[in-house]
């Protein structure tokens, strides 16, 4: 059974967000991002609380400690193409989304930012001694 199914048997409908809930950026993301409802219901799980699940993504090559993971229908999408996704699910409402929208909904952009990103998520979870998904050493 592959990581897809599970996450199906679990969350059979809509939206599937996997991030790291110790990381204020990505915590903060998830919370604001406002989805239209074509995105049906969304689902956040935190990868810290779900470690087989970290493990299992990691093992079919989705570092959490390197992007945040969506699943949207069969497909799982990972850091720069989730955001990508995400920015094109989102509604125009609030000034984040807005934002969001005009930096992520181009998939080069979002492929160019997205390093930077991460570099500053990594950064961030170090200054706070923050472990990394899984338990190996910041």
């Amino acid at each position: 059974m592959n990581t897809e199914s599970i996450l199906r048997a679990e969350y059979p409908d809509g939206l599937v967000i996997v991030y790291d809930g110790e990381c204020p950026f990505c915590s903060s993301y998830v919370r604001v991002l406002t989805l239209r409802e074509s995105a049906g219901t969304v689902h956040l799980v935190d990868a810290r609380g779900k470690p087989a699940l970290a493990a299992r993504l990691r093992s079919e090559g989705y570092d959490l400690n390197q992007g945040m993971v969506t699943l949207y229908g069969a497909t799982i999408y990972f850091g720069a193409d989730c955001v990508n996704l995400l920015a094109l699910l989102s509604t125009p409402s609030g000034l984040f989304n807005r934002i969001n929208g005009a930096l992520f909904r181009s998939r080069t952009l979002s492929r160019l930012l997205y390093p930077v990103l991460r570099c500053g998520r990594n950064l961030t979870l170090r200054l706070m001694r923050r472990s990394r998904i899984g338990g190996a050493g910041s």
